[in-house]
């Protein structure tokens, strides 16, 4: 009897352990500026749909949707991808756009472009039985304050008579634009999918740096010119509870600055990857966002693409510790695509 008992009592916790590991998933997420749909680089738009299939990403956030000649980006990913043995789903969007593996619920121009000041698009996706709100961010461009400091104007970029350092007309600059306004709605909404119990994740192109990178230890760093900057954007998730999943890996920014722009591309002429040609315009602007909780955290994290990138008008080598994985062939953006892989529980 005794010997049945402390059987069944080892078959129980057996079973609840087999339970308890094979309970648990992964999210593999990329962030993808695509440069106008690849259409800057010869031969982008096939390097983007070979660079989608590699990263084996469940959930793609894409900036810069065109739908061009009013052919729809989307049915045409969906299709190109389906050619090469994937299956994968995505609705038209404008601007900003999610491409996912697995089952779209219902998706929704959530913070719609308008005057080309930027946007965010949100599915709901069923992914293994759980529901995760994703969004998708491309943020204005305009008043890009990160180029005041460096001698230039943040909306034309021409030069201007002299830098900028004074921090609050940086930041009122800054928050002139409608980055700040989309992030804000984003928290709100975000709030109200995790009281449903969906988990939220936010990834795009802000056009924005890190109010984690402008720090004390690099002010004198890429022509920060002495300037300790809490930029906006960022600062608003941080504060609302939600991690940068590079910084979360990497918090230190003199170890792995981890820039996505702006990123040397050899197959375009070098004058369209240029935006401020005397300066060092070199930041983090493309990020994935989460909210931390019991059920979801970052695994892993790392760029993807060439590991130069432009500095005073010239090429500059990365010698960082970043953990960059170089594309296959053709590179389609003048961004570096960001990875992260969450485990679920």
């Amino acid at each position: 009897m005794k010997t049945n008992t402390l059987l069944s009592l080892f078959l129980g916790v057996l079973f609840f352990t087999f339970c308890s590991q094979s309970s648990s998933y992964n999210i593999k997420v990329l962030q993808f500026n695509i440069w106008q749909e690849g259409t800057v680089v010869p031969n982008g738009y096939e390097a983007i749909i070979t660079e989608i299939i590699n990263s084996e990403a469940d959930i793609i956030a894409l900036s810069e949707v065109r739908n061009y000649n009013k052919s729809s980006l989307a049915k045409r990913m969906v299709e190109d991808l389906k050619q090469e043995g994937f299956t994968c789903y995505m609705d038209s969007s404008q601007d900003s756009g999610i491409l996912s593996k697995y089952p779209i619920v219902k998706q929704e121009m959530f913070y719609p472009v308008k005057d080309d000041r930027g946007s965010i698009t949100k599915a709901i996706i069923n992914y293994n039985h759980q529901e995760i709100a994703f969004y998708s961010a491309h943020l204005d461009y305009r008043n890009c304050a990160i180029y005041l400091p460096r001698g230039y104007d943040g909306s034309t970029w021409e030069e201007l008579k002299a830098p900028i350092f004074d921090k609050d007309s940086i930041l009122n600059y800054n928050n002139r634009s409608k980055r700040i306004e989309a992030i804000k709605l984003f928290i709100t909404d975000a709030k109200k999918e995790m009281g449903k119990g969906r988990l939220v994740i936010l990834a795009g192109d802000f056009n924005e740096a890190s109010h984690l990178d402008w720090v004390e230890a690099n002010k004198h760093k890429y022509e920060h010119n002495g300037l300790v900057i809490p930029w906006t954007c960022t600062k608003e998730l941080e504060d609302n509870n939600f991690k940068d999943v590079y910084r979360e890996q990497y918090p230190n920014p003199i170890s792995h600055p981890g820039f996505t722009f702006p990123v040397y591309n050899p197959d375009v002429d070098f004058s369209k990857l240029v935006w401020a040609p005397k300066s060092d315009d070199r930041d983090r602007i493309d990020y994935i966002f989460y909210n931390p909780s019991q059920n979801i955290r970052c695994e892993k994290t790392y760029l993807i693409g060439p590991r130069a990138s432009i500095a005073y008008n010239k090429v500059v080598s990365e010698v960082t510790e970043d953990s960059i994985v170089s594309p296959l062939g053709i590179w389609p953006t003048d961004h570096m695509a960001l990875f992260a892989q969450f485990e679920i529980n």
